[in-house]
């Protein structure tokens, strides 16, 4: 019995960390249920008792940590860094958590949130960017990328004129946006495949543009889901939060795996 749980563990999860082959059912229903229960006790027992508010400014303070962790996990599918769990998807989201918490602890024990976790994050993010560009072989995925952000920004923004969502909502479909614009480049110019299992069969039925109209029918999901179920303000916008993050992280973990490894 307990090789059978350590074979299951094995294939569903250890290996897919190691081989990217993938995300499957198993491992995607476990990470979402671990993300909910990620943002609720965070919430619950992090942020509202350090008395943080929820708003612009902690999106703000957790951008760089994001950006570090993303391109760290970059470096690793580039060769720059080894392969480790902690610092390979999900156990990067974990080591991001574990280093940005005790800034977020000192900034509102000092009254000074959020100078010391934006300079924590921005430090580390400066030091994987720098491997990053003393590493890269090619920028052109880089353009590729913004330009396809460039545009799907502007259709956001004429968009928003009409407020048809929260502002803070903003922030997450900017980033799941980029997200798209760097997963389509990835998959259309240079050959990649889609990890997320559901994802990559849209992708090999419809194509890698098909990713525009799902990831926009999920986000407006997700929304009104939200709006629904986390009528507390503050819990919601914290959703918001989790839903960035899960966004930007792919769409600058992406590109920058490319510039690695298109030479």
């Amino acid at each position: 019995m307990l090789e059978s749980l350590m074979d299951f563990l094995y294939r569903y999860f250890w290996e897919p960390m190691f081989t990217r082959s993938g995300y499957n059912p198993v491992n995607t229903f476990v990470y979402a249920f671990l993300l909910g229960l990620g943002v609720i006790y965070s919430y619950k027992y992090i942020i509202k008792p350090l008395r943080i508010k929820v708003d612009e400014r902690l999106f703000l303070a957790v951008t760089p940590m994001v950006i570090f962790g993303s391109t760290v996990r970059a470096l690793v599918d580039g060769g720059v860094l080894p392969k480790n769990p902690l610092i390979l998807t999900p156990g990067i989201f974990f080591t991001a958590f574990i280093l940005i918490l005790p800034a977020l602890a000192l900034d509102s024990k000092m009254g000074t949130y959020p100078k010391i976790t934006v300079a924590w994050g921005a430090l580390l993010a400066l030091w994987a960017n720098y491997l990053l560009v003393t590493n890269a072989k090619s920028w052109e995925p880089y353009g590729l990328t913004l330009i396809h952000t460039a545009v799907s920004f502007a259709a956001v923004f004429a968009f928003y004129r009409w407020r048809p969502f929260e502002r803070l909502y903003l922030y997450p479909v900017l980033a799941h946006y980029f997200d798209i614009a760097s997963t389509v480049v990835a998959i259309h110019f240079y050959g990649y495949r889609e990890v997320h299992w559901l994802e990559n069969i849209l992708v090999n039925y419809l194509g890698a543009y098909s990713y525009y109209p799902w990831i926009t029918l999920i986000l407006l999901v997700v929304y009104y889901g939200l709006r629904y179920l986390v009528p507390d303000e503050e819990e919601r916008y914290f959703w918001y939060l989790a839903i960035y993050i899960l966004g930007l992280g792919p769409a600058i973990r992406d590109p920058a795996q490319l510039v690695l490894q298109i030479g």
